[in-house]
């Protein structure tokens, strides 16, 4: 039986979005192995087709580059999507914290109000659009106090050009204050199978302050795909080839839980990666899931997760798996 997609609020903003959502760091193709613009597009396009209306992206992917790619994909379609990107990741000043360096120069975490409102209108021009349903703090600024980043974001929100705030990477004590402000709807961090540390830190606090949570990774770089065999081999600059997550031995472990997830997968008529997806979503404070997708048919794939409701003992037979298979997986 085919459902509507599942959609779900932010936090307590009147923005509902698709619980599976676009993520668009891949289509970036810093730290991807390049990539391929029409192919981008046709993904963007075929999400949207699909049901999903929440597409996150940064200026950091691909500096400037995934935000470009979704605003010519969007185009004309803008009322059919949440758009959700990020400010802190900066290369036009030297402020703030020194993060890492692309090709081209050093950048920096920082999250000062005069930074934020230059960011915030480069990320209009290139998704060309006169506002973003959901801004968010990439990397937390140690140089820059809380409040004062909240008070920019707040002052963005009353002029229109943003309508929810959230922020991403960050520490319990910091997810404290940006609550204490009553002002953040969102928090997105990485979470899955194989990486579930915010059930104990974060996710508590965002769900007696009724934040909404926007996980990424879910499928762990494509470790929990269900297509990444024991055999398979990284080059180049893909972030996944010197990865101790994706040794061999973990790579076994994980054919293992697949093999312990097909009847569920088989049950439902879904795929490994949908059921992954559609689990990850059930699971108590993950209210998005964000799944990267290069090609129309990821797209699709991805997209059918959002219409799978998985039985309580689909929960329990798939969670009992990966407990057996992935306690004591590598790094």
């Amino acid at each position: 039986m085919s459902l509507e997609m599942l959609t779900r609020p932010i936090g307590s903003s009147t923005i509902e979005a698709s619980a599976v959502g676009l993520g668009t760091w891949a289509i970036g193709g810093w730290m991807w192995g390049g990539t391929d613009e029409a192919s981008s597009i046709a993904a963007i396009q075929a999400s949207l087709d699909e049901g999903i209306t929440l597409i996150d992206t940064a200026p950091a992917y691909g500096q400037g580059l995934s935000e470009e790619i979704v605003g010519k994909a969007i185009k004309g379609r803008r009322d059919e999507v949440v758009l959700a990107t990020k400010c802190g990741l900066v290369w036009h000043t030297q402020k703030g914290n020194h993060f890492f360096d692309y090709d081209s120069g050093p950048v920096h975490r920082y999250l000062g109000k005069e930074s934020i409102v230059h960011e915030v209108e480069q990320s209009l021009k290139r998704l060309g659009t006169d506002h973003i349903d959901l801004y968010i703090t990439h990397w937390q600024d140690p140089t820059t106090p809380i409040e004062e980043t909240v008070d920019a974001l707040v002052a963005l929100k009353e002029q229109g050009k943003i309508l929810s705030i959230g922020a991403s990477n960050l520490s319990a004590d910091e997810l404290r204050t940006y609550a204490a402000t009553g002002e953040l709807d969102a928090i997105q961090e990485e979470y899955s199978m194989v990486h579930r540390a915010i059930e104990e830190t974060l996710l508590p606090i965002a769900a007696e302050n009724g934040i909404s949570t926007l996980s990424y990774s879910s499928l762990a770089l494509g470790l929990l795909s269900g297509k990444m065999g024991p055999d398979r081999t990284f080059s180049g600059d893909d972030l996944r080839k010197d990865n101790p997550r994706f040794s061999q031995s973990n790579r076994e472990k994980v054919a293992r839980l697949m093999a312990a997830i097909d009847p569920v997968a088989e049950a439902h008529e879904a795929t490994r990666a949908q059921v992954i997806i559609a689990w990850t979503l059930q699971q108590p404070g993950i209210t998005f899931s964000l799944c990267g997708a290069r090609n129309p048919a990821q797209a699709r794939e991805n997209a059918k997760a959002g219409r799978i409701r998985l039985t309580d003992e689909d929960i329990t037979a798939i969670s009992e798996a990966a407990k057996t298979e992935l306690t004591n997986l590598d790094a």
